[in-house]
């Protein structure tokens, strides 16, 4: 298939679904700009430090790499991946629950900079690498979320043609395991961990997602873990 010459960019945080989601973009674009976003999360230079070695991978050169410092995220709380005061807990089981890592409203502050930056630099397709599998937890994951956002963007800009797009909402951990070694993703670049910067906790929501889906792509991860519980 060939690749279209239109700009897309792709929202990179550094973890296992953005990184396979930039592997998708990769496949049917030429070029491509990354969007980062450091908001005070608890591992943020791990997962700025995954975002260019990501970016390095896709040649994404410098002047389309953006770092947009967010930290009002850290300032306002009410997660654990951003307050001090809430500790990030072990993984419980699958739960109908918010989980107190959701970060209030934050997918919705990161498109809306990839959307700014689009139109600044011409691009008509964002990319983000949300997963429908996490929407009992994270609202902003819903495909009905995507399909307003849209809806929104075309109400409020200026060309009203940029579109978000989802390419492995509908997939499982497995699926999108199995997708990362079909398009050769660096799966070892990427960082999932809620906790920790040096090696992964491997008992966070985030790490036992990672590694259940692991165990049932019937794969080894290539990160290091502080553990690694059996998820099946």
């Amino acid at each position: 298939m060939e690749k279209s010459k239109e700009l897309a960019v792709v929202l990179v945080s550094g973890g296992m679904d953005s990184l396979v989601t930039a592997a998708i973009a990769y496949e049917k674009h030429q070029h491509l700009a990354f969007l980062h976003l450091n908001y005070g999360q608890n591992t943020e230079q791990k997962e700025l430090e995954s975002f260019h070695h990501i970016a390095d991978f896709y040649k994404v050169p410098p002047s389309l790499r953006k770092v947009i410092d967010v930290t009002f995220l850290k300032q306002i709380g009410g997660s654990s991946l951003t307050d001090d005061q809430i500790e990030v807990k072990k993984y419980l089981g699958d739960s109908e629950e918010i989980p107190d890592s959701y970060v209030p409203f934050r997918n919705t502050h990161i498109i809306s900079m990839a959307v700014s930056w689009s139109e600044v630099i011409a691009a008509k397709k964002i990319y983000i690498g949300a997963v429908f599998e996490d929407s009992s937890g994270y609202p902003d994951c819903r495909p009905s979320y995507y399909a307003a956002i849209n809806n929104l963007i075309k109400e409020g800009t200026k060309a009203a043609d940029i579109v978000v797009l989802t390419p492995v909402i509908t997939m499982k951990k497995a699926e999108i395991i199995q997708k990362a070694i079909h398009l050769h993703a660096p799966l070892k670049l990427s960082w999932s961990c809620y906790a920790r910067e040096d090696i992964a906790c491997g008992v966070c929501d985030s790490c036992a997602l990672r590694l259940k889906g692991f165990q049932l792509a019937g794969l080894e991860d290539p990160l290091e873990y502080a553990t690694r519980p059996n998820y099946l």
